[in-house]
């Protein structure tokens, strides 16, 4: 009697080869793995940005007084760094679960041929891998927002829409680092996404006005996604709403539609092609 082999399936259809609707299968896995992670790691990440508001906006804060921000308003030099790092401290959280987790899981692990072999498509991996890494973001937000409460660093009601902005902010760098990842292969890669992000940290009118830089640089500068990312949060938090910070949520969402199909047809390519 001749044995059969059946030859293995193939995924047919456009999205239903793509999404299968359950990404929340990839944000429990990360939760469950989390458990035995070490949290001395993460909570490195909220610290951070906490100690350079309690060294720069207190401390070197009561040297330079008041600063002028790109609305022609003056704050407290602490009010003006808090929203800046706040933006930064959703940025660091989302660009690590979604740069160095996902670059083991891809290269080391091979968790995600693993889960491409069920009924998991590459968007339900790539939404569920980038929404794991805006809970980290949120987590830093949230007790950084906390902070500057407690410290009378929200100058407006309106600072509570600093949370949706930061996850905003967050989902777009955790989609355009994910994208990014998939086509590293070495360790030596990975240096780069913190060679491109401390100069980014530094210039994107975190702890200074664009204005003090030559009008060149500035426009280098508002091509930044951090930069956007500030200037929202800075607006929200200071209560200086303008119509244009519109741009700066525009630019996070095509951000986020970028970044998620890139990941997704990269996640296609190396494992269902």
């Amino acid at each position: 009697m001749t044995a059969v082999t059946e030859a293995p399936t193939t995924r047919r259809g456009g999205v239903r080869a793509l999404w299968a609707g359950n990404p929340w299968a990839v944000v429990q896995r990360g939760l469950i793995a989390a458990r035995s992670s070490s949290w001395i790691v993460v909570l490195s990440g909220f610290f951070e940005p906490v100690f350079y508001l309690a060294s720069m906006g207190i401390g070197l804060g009561a040297l330079v007084g008041d600063v002028q921000t790109s609305q022609g308003v003056d704050v407290p030099y602490a009010a003006y760094i808090a929203p800046a790092l706040l933006a930064v401290s959703a940025m660091n959280g989302a660009v690590y679960d979604s740069t160095w987790n996902v670059f083991f899981k891809l290269n080391y692990g091979k968790l995600y041929e693993g889960m491409l072999s069920t009924s998991l498509g590459p968007l339900d991996v790539a939404l569920g891998e980038i929404l794991y890494a805006l809970l980290r973001g949120l987590l830093y937000a949230t007790g950084f927002m906390i902070i500057m409460q407690v410290l009378g660093l929200n100058l407006a009601p309106t600072a509570i829409l600093a949370i949706p902005a930061v996850l905003l902010i967050a989902f777009g760098f955790a989609s355009v680092g994910m994208a990014i990842t998939s086509y590293m292969k070495t360790f030596q890669h990975m240096d780069w996404i913190n060679f491109v992000l401390l100069p980014m940290f530094l210039f994107s009118a975190t702890f200074y006005p664009i204005t003090v830089y030559p009008e060149a640089i500035q426009w280098i500068v508002q091509a930044l996604p951090l930069w956007h990312g500030v200037e929202l949060v800075r607006g929200l938090t200071t209560g200086v709403l303008e119509i244009g910070m519109l741009w700066h949520v525009l630019y996070y969402v095509v951000m986020i539609a970028v970044g998620l199909v890139f990941t997704t047809k990269r996640l296609r390519a190396l494992f269902l092609d």
